[in-house]
């Protein structure tokens, strides 16, 4: 008690610490705890002071940032980042509010139009669909143009869409790893856990892409080595 009172002391009059930080955002947000606001601070959303022993001291704009930020995680599934940079921008952390849209409107294009963007023969289309590589669907999106011209720069080189059916289970798979590991925050049903597993699944799927990436690699180097 006597240390923790020491450590209180040498703090700057005013600051908070962590647990102190708690009390006050918890009423509001009682899944917070003390790892989810270290994992804010680790991505630019506070910057706490720290005392010479190294604790974490809150100032009350980093409560207001923290508290910002969790209102538009929960509310509006905001990404951090966008989050991060309107607080960065804003002179008042409590004036930030979500915009009405974070993204322009998606395009959505029609077959004939999908076919020109991408530049696809009619028939690497339709194989592209019959193998699952691409849903049929009335309208397109930018990902179908990006896949599309993908195929049609391997198809040049004789790969074609049935040669990638092994692709599209992999990615299967890889979705069904995600979810498994994801599991105990699906099972919620509160939007804070839904928010984090929607910031957590990208993030995963870019490490596994990042694994993939180097395993081929690593396979390339010995063919031509």
């Amino acid at each position: 008690m006597a240390a923790a009172s020491a450590r209180e002391r040498s703090a700057p009059s005013g600051l908070l610490s962590i647990g102190q930080v708690l009390a006050r955002l918890t009423p509001d947000f009682p899944e917070v705890t003390a790892s989810k606001l270290r994992f804010l601070e680790g991505r630019g959303i506070v910057t706490p002071s720290r005392t010479e022993s190294g604790y974490r001291k809150f100032s009350a704009a980093d409560v207001d940032r923290l508290r910002t930020a969790l209102t538009l995680q929960r509310d509006h599934y905001l990404p951090l980042d966008v989050i991060r940079e309107q607080l960065d921008d804003a002179a008042d952390p409590r004036t930030v509010v979500a915009p009405p849209s974070i993204a322009p409107q998606a395009r959505r294009y029609r077959r004939d139009e999908l076919l020109s963007a991408s530049g696809a023969a009619p028939q690497l289309l339709n194989d592209a669909i019959s193998t699952g590589l691409v849903a049929a669907a009335e309208t397109y999106t930018d990902q179908s143009v990006a896949l599309l011209r993908s195929l049609v720069a391997l198809d040049r080189h004789g790969i074609e869409p049935r040669h990638l059916r092994s692709l599209r289970q992999g990615a299967e798979r890889e979705v069904a790893l995600i979810e498994s590991a994801l599991a105990t925050l699906l099972r919620r049903t509160d939007a804070a856990s839904r928010g984090r597993a929607g910031e957590l699944a990208p993030e995963l799927a870019a490490r596994i892409d990042e694994v993939r990436s180097l395993l081929v690699a690593s396979a390339l180097a010995r063919l031509v080595s």
